[in-house]
């Protein structure tokens, strides 16, 4: 991390701690978190209908609409989350030597145990007025981006400003949101590690093909009873652009689930959406996540740089559905008591510009997940499996199959400090003889630790 981050992030904890008051949490706040204590109590949130940055945040999807805090006035609160990891993993593969200048490109770089460099986000709420609150999140150090970037920014309503019985009404079941923002396409953003916000996964690393990016838009979020529906049009890439209006369409987002609680820890979640974009010149649907991978260095060369080849064991390269997709995703959640289950059952399919078929790519993906008494500590496995046909591939390449096992559990020190280990084990099947991806496979071991208030 950068000096300045280091700077800012100690600032920004010397303000957090002085600018609000803590209690201790109710423990009906959240059935899945730690319980506060006299000696390690949660900040208390002054924004409304607000996911928490902690513990108390875990399996909150859509941000959540209550009349638990009453608004009386402007608010404004920090937050921070950052990220360090120890790796010990080995990779090779059988790929056939391509030497370029003197490297063979497709030779493994040596790796050996050590640790990576640490992320961390910086968190910025505003409560502008009754029903009207403001989100600004900045990555102040990542594995992509050393200097300090914003990540996004938007505005959400989920309430009227002012006295109108039709709009307060309205606003009962109603959700808007504008803004360059996160989009909500399927439940896994919402369980995935984030740059230095690592408190909701309770793995390392995240799904194969990552379904996360922002892009500017509006959405417009319904609920009713235990239904949820919602629709957003974006701009369908990562940026504002208006040149080459002939390569570019609005993207569409769907989603429509069932979320019921039948008591604490006992919960039916079942969701499912939608993407597509005809058209853009640089779709980043699967490509967004601009903060890199977890697993440094796997699969690479000697030639490899840690930003240029920051995804290194995502499924990334090739994948390239820049021009256009279509994608749809299922996501069942259910927890009993100690235990939950999630699942991601993906499909997209499209092309990068220039390309005359679509190529499609499916994903599979199980979790299981058990909290002791106390919910202080977990353990937990995930299984996904991808496969689909790369750009990169000649056109009498089959598909190709990637496959990754995750076993490992987690210790709350407290409601905001979070301590993992995972066993990781990923494989690679059916890529070319000349693709250093070819028989490839890594494993070993991570340790993480991740504190977010």
């Amino acid at each position: 991390m950068s000096s300045m981050a280091t700077k800012s992030l100690l600032l920004l904890a010397v303000i957090a701690t002085l600018a609000a008051p803590v209690r201790a949490a109710d423990s009906n706040e959240n059935p899945y978190a730690p319980k506060a204590t006299e000696r390690a109590q949660a900040r208390e949130n002054t924004i409304a209908n607000f996911r928490l940055h902690d513990a108390r945040g875990l399996n909150v999807f859509e941000a959540p609409k209550t009349d638990d805090l009453k608004y009386d006035g402007f608010k404004m609160q920090w937050g921070a989350a950052f990220t360090q990891q120890f790796q010990s993993l080995k990779h090779e593969n059988a790929a056939s030597p391509n030497v370029v200048g003197g490297v063979d490109l497709n030779k493994p770089i040596a790796i050996g145990s050590g640790f990576n460099n640490a992320e961390a986000n910086l968190y910025l709420d505003a409560q502008l007025a009754r029903g009207i609150r403001v989100s600004l999140t900045s990555y102040l150090s990542s594995r992509h981006h050393n200097e300090t970037w914003v990540k996004d920014g938007y505005l959400l309503i989920d309430g009227s400003p002012w006295e109108n019985e039709t709009l307060d009404n309205m606003m009962k079941y109603v959700t808007l949101r504008v803004g360059h923002m996160e989009i909500n396409y399927g439940d896994m953003h919402f369980r995935r590690t984030d740059n230095g916000q690592a408190m909701f996964n309770p793995l390392v690393g995240n799904l194969l093909m990552d379904a996360f990016t922002t892009e500017v838009g509006g959405e417009v979020t319904v609920r009713q009873s235990d239904m949820i529906g919602m629709l957003a049009v974006t701009g369908g890439e990562v940026r504002g652009q208006v040149t080459k209006p002939e390569s570019r369409s609005p993207a569409i987002i769907a989603k429509l689930g069932y979320d019921k609680t039948f008591e604490p820890g006992t919960r039916v979640r079942l969701t499912g959406s939608i993407y597509n974009t005809s058209k853009a010149a640089n779709n980043t649907l699967y490509t967004g996540s601009r903060s890199g991978s977890r697993y440094y260095w796997v699969l690479e060369n000697a030639s490899a740089t840690e930003t240029g080849r920051a995804w290194s064991g995502d499924i990334r390269d090739g994948l390239d559905f820049s021009h256009k997709v279509q994608a749809w995703v299922v996501n069942p959640f259910v927890t009993y008591k100690g235990l939950e289950l999630f699942g991601n059952i993906e499909q997209a399919k499209g092309s990068k510009l220039g390309e005359l078929k679509d190529r499609k790519f499916t994903q599979t993906a199980g979790e299981a997940l058990y909290r002791l008494p106390g919910n202080n500590f977990y353990v937990a496995g995930r299984y996904c499996t991808v496969k689909g046909k790369y750009s990169t591939f000649s056109a009498s390449q089959g598909d190709a199959t990637v496959n990754r096992m995750q076993v490992g559990g987690g210790w709350f020190l407290t409601q905001t400090m979070l301590a993992k280990l995972e066993y990781v084990d990923q494989q690679y099947k059916d890529f070319p003889l000349n693709d250093i991806r070819h028989d490839g496979k890594f494993k070993g071991v991570m340790f993480e630790a991740t504190v977010s208030f």
